[in-house]
């Protein structure tokens, strides 16, 4: 058997202010959406672009409060090609959270607070 990766899935409290700012941040394109018949939920699928991982983004109609993420500490995490750059852009976008400079890294927040790794290229 071979496993290959397709998709991870995060719950968005306000669906259009995550895709504008994943577009923003990181270049993620919608690439497919799916709402169905009783309009209950709609998912919005987002590429990088280069690989065939897709950003899972659920929105659920009946939700009526910002998610409590708690002490859960997962992270996407995603390399760039100009650090440096992406680390201005970011920064005037005042979406940093945390970094770690020692360890050449740091992580941005998404309006639901979920935190993104922002890595340079592999060498």
């Amino acid at each position: 058997m071979n496993f290959k990766f397709d998709h991870n899935n995060i719950n968005v409290f306000d669906l259009e202010k995550s895709v504008s700012f994943y577009k923003e941040a990181l270049g993620f394109q919608e690439v497919r959406r799916y709402v169905p018949e009783d309009n209950s939920f709609i998912l919005i699928f987002l590429s990088d672009g280069s690989t065939n991982h897709k950003l899972e983004l659920t929105w659920l109609r009946d939700r009526n409060e910002p998610y409590n993420l708690g002490d859960n500490e997962f992270h996407l995490a995603v390399r760039v090609d100009d650090f440096d750059a992406a680390y201005e852009h970011h920064k005037k976008m005042n979406c940093i959270c945390y970094e770690n400079k020692p360890m050449g890294l740091y992580f941005i927040n998404d309006p639901d607070k979920y935190w993104i790794e922002i890595l340079p290229s592999a060498k």
